[in-house]
């Protein structure tokens, strides 16, 4: 018991740095790719879920971050088939991060998590839309 209590302590010390030097790079990275993001959008559904979702990956943060950035989006004119991908994947898939999960969990089942939180984020807001123009 009380050595995985100090591998616990060690682990939080060792991720220390890694979590320090992401969260600065995230918030110097973020807001300059934010400004950009109606200009990248298309308008056409084969093309913006996976916009979407690569906008969403690269950003980070938390999810209500996501919700407001979502609707600044909307608001701008992306559709929403984009801005769905965009907010599943920034709440899944922390590319950003990619390097402090595969220290903790290892880097097959990292990089197999974020690929398929990647692809069902693209399959999720498709199936969205599909199904408001069914019911709405």
């Amino acid at each position: 018991m009380r050595s995985a209590f100090l591998k616990t302590i060690q682990n939080i010390k060792m991720s220390i740095p890694i979590v320090i030097a992401v969260l600065m790079l995230v918030n110097l990275i973020n807001p300059l790719i934010q400004k950009y993001y109606p200009q990248i959008f298309t308008g056409n559904y084969f093309i913006d879920p996976f916009l979407g979702a690569v906008a969403g990956t690269v950003s980070f943060g938390i999810p209500i971050a996501s919700y407001i950035t979502g609707g600044e989006l909307l608001e701008e004119g992306v559709s929403l088939i984009a801005v769905t991908a965009f907010i599943i994947s920034w709440s899944t898939v922390y590319f950003i991060i990619l390097p402090l999960e595969i220290s903790f969990l290892g880097k097959r089942f990292a990089i197999w998590r974020n690929a398929l939180n990647f692809v069902s984020s693209i399959v999720i807001a498709i199936l969205t839309i599909i199904t408001l123009k069914l019911f709405v």
